[in-house]
């Protein structure tokens, strides 16, 4: 078996001229995201979601993008979730975005607010049933007893969809980025990293050493 420390990789896939990439951050994660996604990679609106617990130890998970908009990124779950008491009680937070296909990385650090109700229930009807459905049998993140059968719950909710509505304790935050680091692989590990700062209402654009 070869030893992990033997393990390489050279990225050839891709370079950042700074001068070219664009003066606010979210039109560059745009690009990327769309190129993510047309280079059909897996999951290519999956990222990293950081918070910290009660001991203000960091916990992290992976959550789905689901709207970017001009004020933040969107991702839903439930609110009773350990990721929502740790928003609740720190509302900070870090995202990490890797697309290995194209040898890139991105992080954003953030603050996240819940949505308003309208939003919740717009997206929450949009989904298929059985989305729907599993979101109201779960308590997510709770310990489940080994005799519960989610499936059979959703499948008798499913039967009388009448009763399906959205959960109170589920729905949206919509994450205010304050820092955007844009990574690309490169030959012999001198990497691109191009990083985003909010300063006021403004972005200053740095190239930081690999």
């Amino acid at each position: 078996m070869k030893s992990i420390s033997e393990i390489r990789k050279d990225y050839q896939k891709g370079s950042l001229n700074f001068q070219e990439t664009p003066e606010l951050p979210v039109d560059f994660f745009q690009q990327w995201l769309n190129a993510a996604i047309e280079s059909q990679v897996e999951e290519p609106t999956a990222f990293t979601l950081s918070t910290t617990d009660d001991h203000g130890d960091p916990v992290s998970r992976v959550v789905l993008l689901k709207e970017v908009t001009e004020n933040g990124l969107v991702f839903f779950t439930n609110y009773n979730s350990q990721k929502g008491k740790n928003i609740d009680a720190n509302h900070n937070v870090y995202l990490n975005f890797f697309w290995p296909e194209l040898e890139r990385q991105l992080r954003i650090k953030g603050i996240a607010q819940k949505l308003e109700n309208e939003e919740n229930d717009k997206y929450f009807y949009s989904r298929p049933i059985t989305s729907q459905a599993g979101a109201i049998v779960s308590s997510q993140s709770q310990i489940l007893e080994e005799s519960e059968d989610l499936q059979k719950a959703v499948d008798k909710l499913i039967s009388e969809p009448e009763r399906i509505k959205r959960p109170d304790n589920w729905g949206g935050y919509i994450i205010t980025p304050s820092y955007f680091e844009f990574w690309q692989g490169r030959p012999s590990r001198i990497h691109d990293r191009i990083a985003y700062s909010k300063l006021g209402s403004h972005w200053k654009k740095s190239r930081l050493s690999p």
